[in-house]
């Protein structure tokens, strides 16, 4: 399991491994930031890599009424189509909501939401720091910045 190997990897190389692992957050942070802030819609962009479950779809989806029915498009955007009555002209182009950005708004910003994001991928970061900490670890022995003999 990932926990047990990470346990492993902050007894051997202790400093140097939380280092690499809040670098690789911040890194996270910054990027889930970045695209959440320019209205990325990332619960889609999850989905489509393979990590559907961060979102609760029952509850996500709007409910389709008569006045006001509204249809979610494979992109993630939510299109609403005003509701017209034989003999009016046609309606306005339906409005294109995204979702993340809906949230980033009511959650407190976008920090907030990018936080939660990272969170989320707690699972993805774990790998990356088993992977990039042994070679910064010798890295750092080499250029004699650590005093470890790894």
């Amino acid at each position: 399991m990932a926990g047990g190997r990470f346990r492993e990897l902050l007894k051997k190389y202790g400093k140097v491994a939380l280092g690499v692992h809040f670098s690789v957050s911040a890194a996270s942070i910054t990027g889930l930031y970045v695209a959440v802030k320019n209205n990325v819609d990332v619960e889609s962009m999850l989905e489509k890599v393979g990590m559907p479950g961060l979102s609760k779809k029952d509850d996500e989806i709007p409910k389709i009424s008569s006045q006001n029915p509204q249809v979610i498009s494979a992109d993630g955007f939510v299109t609403e189509e005003p509701f017209h009555q034989d003999g009016v002209a046609p309606p306005p182009p339906p409005k294109q909501r995204n979702r993340t950005a809906e949230l980033a708004a009511s959650s407190g910003g976008a920090l907030a939401v990018a936080v939660l994001l990272n969170k989320a991928l707690f699972p993805v970061r774990v790998p990356i720091t088993l992977g990039l900490t042994p070679p910064i670890a010798r890295f750092l022995a080499r250029r004699r910045i650590i005093n470890n003999s790894v």
